[in-house]
């Protein structure tokens, strides 16, 4: 049994005080929660802060994003070194990183490697956009983004992974995703590449995410599907909200 996994991505959300007190408001509700994996992932100015507020909890913390190398001249970058002491995840290749800041497969497959290394557990994007979508092109645009993040890592590495699935139609618009249709890409496209990749053991092992408008009225309908282990959850995390989103995750998995 994949064990579900729902991680809350801030973006480029909350100072430092308020990600205190919003932490402080929703860490018991969520530590009461069990039976899945919990993260929260704020902006990197408040990761040291929310440390001490989630030490005795099991809610785990993550950055999102990173650079590839450990130190040196690259002015405004965050290594995997420095992520290590503040957190123990880290979301990569997330389509705003790529459509923003133009990051290619190339680069988030050396930020894995370089994540891995370092004893952080990535959380890695995949997804096509609109037009791919209405193109028909899904199965080729995101079999080829598995398979360039996913390049050169061994089957062991690529089972502990954490892939998450967003559609860029579905990301903060509001048009969710099916779960039957986010279901059938990650059954068919990124588990079926990933057995072409090493093996069905190892495609079987791998947990993949829904990440796209999802919100307490919908997260049951995605966990119910048997082959979506969890969500990335953008918007919804930003509110009180999000412990009843993962509250009504883990009881549906439960039974």
């Amino acid at each position: 049994m994949r064990r579900p996994i729902l991680a809350g991505n801030w973006k480029m959300n909350k100072g430092v005080a308020e990600a205190v007190d919003f932490v402080r408001t929703i860490r018991r509700g969520l530590n009461d929660i069990k039976g899945v994996d919990k993260v929260l992932c704020p902006p990197y100015t408040a990761l040291a802060a929310l440390r001490d507020p989630l030490a005795a909890t099991d809610i785990g913390l993550g950055a999102q994003n990173m650079y590839w190398e450990e130190k040196g001249a690259y002015t405004g970058e965050i290594s995997a070194p420095m992520l290590k002491e503040l957190c123990q995840y880290v979301i990569l290749g997330h389509s705003e990183r790529r459509a923003h800041f133009n990051e290619t497969d190339e680069a988030v497959n050396r930020k894995i490697k370089a994540a891995l290394a370092h004893g952080l557990f990535p959380i890695v994007c995949v997804g096509e956009t609109e037009a791919e979508y209405d193109a028909g092109q899904t199965q080729a645009v995101v079999g080829g983004q598995v398979r360039g993040c996913l390049a050169g890592l061994t089957a062991e590495q690529v089972a502990g992974l954490v892939l998450a699935y967003e559609p860029v139609w579905a990301i903060g618009t509001g048009k969710a995703a099916t779960a039957s249709g986010a279901g059938a890409v990650i059954g068919l496209t990124i588990r079926g590449t990933i057995a072409g990749l090493h093996s069905e053991d190892t495609a079987q092992a791998v947990r993949v995410q829904y990440g796209g408008s999802v919100n307490p009225a919908n997260v049951a309908e995605y966990m119910t599907h048997p082959d979506i282990d969890g969500a990335l959850v953008g918007g919804a995390s930003l509110k009180g909200d999000f412990v009843e989103l993962v509250r009504i995750a883990a009881e549906v998995t439960s039974i």
